[in-house]
């Protein structure tokens, strides 16, 4: 890996930040975000940052893409002011979000116009372990465009899985990775829950259950926020509730076009919605907690 292969971060968000970070310790990032004081904490890590995205993704090898979902996928490559056209022939676009399966083949078709290939690559892991190249990360491309971006994706992922040669295959995978953690946070909160309402010290419950066969990397992730969740500030957002209402969203059009039975999942995506329906949309996910008890109990 050296510092003449280029990529272009396009949106320096929660994760884009520390991933366009990560990158820069060996390799020329340039980034965009339409958001100005992402741009500052771009610049002050050291990362160049352009007015436009077309200007950032000039000459780059390779475009890792943080997009909330497949509409904003489709705008930034060929909206009004889409970076599909400044691409070279040979450049990758790296889709490191969940967007479903759905946006894909017509993003692969448009693509192949301008001769660049998109390598469908969801990660997982949160913002910490982005910043220290500790991510999962599941791919589906073709060997070469594996090959092209190949320098980006080895210096972020700690688990690199190659699920299929074409794109989607890591959005299908990803989408099963997030039924199962959508499912995960819900069910630690309502725990949580269930500890307050029976009269447990939550701090305690939690250490006994990491402990345990209820164990999980959910329950040990989020539960120490699902306690602060309470709180005047409330949890750090790290992982905002709204995007798993998009993401448990894609899991339960991906179970009804299977014709799959997915109760639980669709159970959690509920306390999703009730939870953005209450004000939480931008609080951590964590705060689901409220929907299943909306105020902590005191003890008596």
């Amino acid at each position: 890996m050296t510092s003449n292969y280029t990529v272009t971060v396009l949106g320096l968000g929660a994760m884009g930040l520390p991933m366009a970070t990560r990158l820069a310790s060996q390799l020329t990032v340039h980034g965009f975000d339409i958001a100005e004081p992402r741009l500052k904490l771009a610049e002050e890590a050291g990362i160049a940052t352009f007015a436009t995205a077309r200007e950032a993704a000039k000459g780059a090898d390779a475009v890792l893409l943080a997009v909330r979902n497949g509409e904003q996928l489709n705008d930034v490559l060929f909206g009004e002011n889409g970076v599909a056209s400044v691409l070279e022939p040979g450049a990758v676009v790296i889709l490191g979000s969940t967007v479903g399966t759905e946006a894909i083949p017509a993003t692969v078709e448009k693509l192949a116009e301008y001769g660049v290939e998109l390598v469908d690559a969801p990660l997982s892991g949160g913002p910490k372990r982005a910043g220290e190249g500790d991510l999962l990360i599941v791919v589906g491309a073709s060997p070469e465009a594996r090959e092209k971006a190949a320098p980006a994706l080895e210096l972020l992922a700690s688990t690199l899985t190659v699920v299929g040669d074409k794109p989607g295959d890591g959005q299908a995978l990803k989408t099963v990775n997030q039924l199962l953690c959508g499912v995960h946070i819900a069910a630690a909160a309502e725990a949580m829950a269930l500890a307050d309402a029976l009269g447990l010290d939550q701090a305690k419950t939690l250490a006994a259950l990491e402990a345990g066969a209820a164990g999980s990397f959910m329950l040990s992730n989020r539960g120490p926020r699902i306690l602060e969740a309470y709180t005047e500030e409330g949890a750090e957002v790290l992982s905002r509730l709204d995007i798993f209402v998009k993401d448990m969203g894609i899991v339960g059009k991906a179970t009804r076009a299977a014709g799959l039975a997915a109760p639980v999942a669709a159970a959690a995506e509920q306390l999703y919605l009730l939870g953005q329906a209450q004000g939480l949309a931008a609080a951590d996910d964590s705060a689901v907690i409220k929907v299943v008890a909306p105020a902590k109990r005191t003890k008596q």
